[in-house]
């Protein structure tokens, strides 16, 4: 397999909330190039050299970076596409710009090379019981009455390869209902909106922290013959933006977010202004290790678990509140 080397440029102080991020969405190994580190060493008058190679010298000047490797794929593409949102989400917390530019950048190979090298790994792909999922550049013909959703990220997350999305697709399968109002937070590609669409609800609402992810989600909908009065998509945070959140409304009979553990927990006080009472709540993007800590949160909120899924890692949940009173 080939791997891509991803650098994220940010400073000492954001080292943690950086690594913090990468961890929640599953990448566990990052090399991490500090000037303040190197200027320690330097400052170590216990330490027995004669020569410091000149390229080591050049890391008392050098912008701390975190870098990490990841597969050439369509789950490399995914993971990208979230450390980049997770990026952007950081950003928009760091009032005081102590974190730096928080820019991701991919060495020795150029955007549109990643983009085409890994296009050849995404196929169309079945999921549950109902759906296929076909990136817009393959044919597919089915023959087994299943749903086809066509998909083309961009540099949005949400191919339908990994875990999360198939589990909380399988979720969403499973709880909708036709004619449920739906609210997708974290949209990404709109994968998830569109597939509620597709299954049968009336219409459906997608939010997300990038423009790019808002502009994506649009083309796909429009690709899958989804018209304009049946998808709203909005560019916004929801935890900080109580404009957006009014502009949201409620009433939602199915909410889904696949993000990170952090975000969802974050997120947990506000789901009961979407959600009507009833209504089903369908997180995913869960580390399993992470599970329980969400479950609680959100179970504090007053919702009943009712389903926990897990594969290769990673966990999706859907919930019941019946104190909602929206």
């Amino acid at each position: 397999m080939n791997w891509t080397e991803v650098n994220i440029y940010t400073t000492t102080e954001g080292i943690d909330p950086v690594c913090g991020c990468l961890l929640g969405i599953g990448v566990t190994g990052f090399v991490i190039k500090d000037a303040k580190d190197f200027e320690e060493f330097l400052n170590d008058k216990t330490g027995n050299w004669d020569y410091i190679d000149d390229d080591l010298m050049n890391l008392r000047d050098c912008e701390t970076c975190v870098t990490v490797y990841l597969p050439d794929d369509s789950q490399g593409a995914d993971m990208l596409s979230a450390l980049r949102s997770e990026m952007s989400a950081l950003a928009a917390r760091d009032e005081n710009k102590a974190f730096g530019r928080l820019a991701v950048e991919l060495a020795n190979v150029r955007e549109e090379d990643w983009a085409n090298n890994w296009k050849q790994y995404f196929k169309p792909l079945t999921v549950g019981e109902k759906l296929v999922i076909k990136p817009s550049w393959e044919d597919y013909s089915s023959s087994d009455g299943r749903t086809v959703l066509e998909i083309d990220p961009a540099s949005s997350f949400g191919t339908g390869q990994h875990n999360t999305t198939q589990l909380c697709l399988e979720l969403i399968e499973k709880n909708l209902r036709e004619g449920d109002r739906v609210l997708d937070l974290g949209c990404g590609s709109g994968i998830l909106s569109i597939a509620a669409v597709l299954l049968g609800a009336d219409n459906v609402t997608a939010v997300d922290i990038s423009q790019n992810s808002v502009e994506t989600a649009k083309e796909n909908a429009a690709k899958n013959n989804i018209s304009e009065e049946k998808y709203t998509a909005y560019c916004g945070d929801i935890i900080s933006d109580s404009a957006l959140v009014e502009k949201i409304g409620g009433g939602y009979d199915l909410i889904a977010a696949n993000i990170v553990a952090d975000v969802l927990i974050a997120m947990s006080p506000l789901f009961e202004k979407f959600v009507k009472k009833g209504g089903t709540l369908i997180l995913s993007g869960i580390i399993t290790e992470r599970a329980d800590e969400v479950i609680e949160a959100v179970k504090s909120k007053g919702y009943t678990m009712l389903e926990l899924r897990e594969k290769d890692g990673w966990a999706a949940v859907s919930f019941n509140n019946l104190q909602c009173t929206v």
